[in-house]
């Protein structure tokens, strides 16, 4: 599979508030090479993204505290965090969650439940591309 070779070594983070995504997530990813950090909603995550810095973010909508609309739109404020890509995760489809996704600066919207194919091609269409 050629994508998995690209995805070696990525660090992508999934906030999500049900351990079931979390963990499923965490297997697709981790199956393709990809470094797996997991938060469980947004204070936890942004605690967590300054430490560890990682190159892709999922991040659920639907979540307590502090939502993933909330949860994004902070991390997009960051400018050290700014470009790193936020997909969002939501099992809502409609156009109106998708346009808000955007106003906070999400780069991607995926619907749950994601496939592993879905989740790996999110990764693979954001990935760092190795310096040839």
């Amino acid at each position: 599979m050629a994508e998995a070779a690209n995805l070696r070594g990525i660090k992508v983070m999934v906030i999500d508030d049900s351990n079931t995504i979390r963990r499923s997530a965490e297997i697709f990813l981790v199956q393709a090479g990809c470094q797996v950090l997991l938060a469980e909603d947004g204070f936890d995550a942004l605690a967590k993204i300054a430490d560890h810095q990682p190159d892709i973010i999922f991040c659920d909508i639907m979540m307590p505290r502090l939502d993933g609309y909330q949860t994004c739109a902070l991390i997009k404020k960051n400018a050290r965090f700014r470009a790193t890509p936020v997909i969002m995760l939501s099992s809502k489809d409609g156009l109106f969650d998708r346009a808000r996704g955007r106003m906070v600066g999400s780069d991607q919207y995926l619907t749950k439940p994601f496939t592993k194919d879905s989740l790996l091609q999110a990764v693979a269409s954001f990935a760092p591309q190795p310096v040839q």
